[in-house]
């Protein structure tokens, strides 16, 4: 197999072949045939998040065909198409799974964390956490549901059922969302970087009803906003923005420092809320409903050997919608 991995946080990725994956029991191998680039390997490959598995192949928005199934799997059959997204596996014991919250799992292992992830030509996978997909789709228009819109589904269940919705960041989980909450009826207000013309037009383009830059208020108040981009600052400027009652809801596992603000911001029961990753669930009632949603996502691919080139681009914020590697 060919993979693209990283030595040491903070470096580049580099090519290299390895020796292909062997199923254990209930696992499964997987040809890889696209896989998303997610903001949250940058924050892998740039050592903002702790403790990786070094060296780590990064990459957890898969689309692949089960190549090779372990002991005991059944519910996967040899060449069907399945996408797996970051949760790799949820231990099944501790008081949270037991509850129904297995993405707050004790002893969670994560795809291109904790474990190998897709940008390679085959992954290893728990069986339980792949999930069925459309074999006639595009398999790089698929791979970006696998987190911006799995993440995204969480974190618009969580923001509430209001009418009037903000959407601070408008990369790839925001341009998905955006779709979805339309399809629900509800007004989008998008938020991109200040003076980024070519993203608010994009916004607009997908429904939303105003775009702007995030250091504007919207023309009117907000039910609630949901925070995409890693920007902490962005926290304290959403609350003003939400009305009595409003919900801010932060989507990212990581994020630079809130700012201090005054109370006065927060009270009238106005509350921020986080999203930490996702359950099984979650992921099969995206996936369900994001074709009778309409949703299209824009994406932009590269082969696998320009990985680092998709990060890059990702990191300085010249995508429109996401980056998909193709091995």
């Amino acid at each position: 197999m060919r993979a693209m991995i990283l030595p040491e946080a903070g470096r580049r990725l580099e090519l290299v072949e390895r020796p292909d994956p062997q199923p254990g029991p209930g696992q499964a191998v997987l040809r890889v045939l696209a896989c998303g680039v997610c903001r949250t390997d940058l924050h892998v490959v740039d050592g903002e998040l702790p403790n990786p598995r070094l060296p780590l192949v990064p990459g957890h928005e898969i689309v692949g065909v089960v190549d090779r199934l372990g002991e005991g799997v059944t519910r996967l059959q040899a060449g069907q198409r399945v996408g797996v997204g970051w949760l790799w596996r949820a231990c099944h014991v501790c008081p949270y799974c037991r509850s129904g919250r297995e993405n707050l799992c004790d002893r969670p292992e994560f795809t291109g964390y904790t474990r190998d992830g897709g940008f390679a030509s085959h992954v290893l996978v728990d069986a339980d956490y792949a999930y069925p997909l459309d074999a006639a789709a595009e398999p790089a228009a698929e791979a970006p549901l696998l987190c911006a819109g799995l993440i995204g589904w969480r974190s618009l269940v969580m923001a509430g059922e209001g009418g009037t919705l903000g959407i601070y960041g408008f990369g790839a989980a925001g341009h998905i969302i955006s779709q979805v909450a339309r399809w629900q009826g509800r007004r989008v207000f998008a938020f991109t970087r200040p003076g980024d013309a070519a993203g608010q037009a994009f916004a607009r383009s997908l429904g939303a009803d105003w775009a702007g830059g995030s250091d504007q208020a919207p023309p009117e108040l907000l039910d609630a906003a949901i925070i995409y981009a890693p920007v902490g600052e962005l926290v304290p400027a959403a609350l003003r923005a939400v009305k009595k009652g409003g919900r801010v809801v932060c989507a990212g596992i990581h994020m630079s420092d809130i700012p201090s603000f005054p109370y006065a911001w927060l009270w009238e029961e106005r509350q921020i809320l986080s999203v930490a990753n996702l359950t099984r669930a979650d992921a099969h009632a995206f996936l369900e409903l994001a074709p009778e949603a309409g949703v299209a996502t824009h994406v932009t691919t590269y082969p696998l050997e320009q990985a680092n080139e998709a990060l890059d681009d990702l990191r300085a914020g010249r995508l429109e919608g996401a980056a998909v590697l193709l091995p």
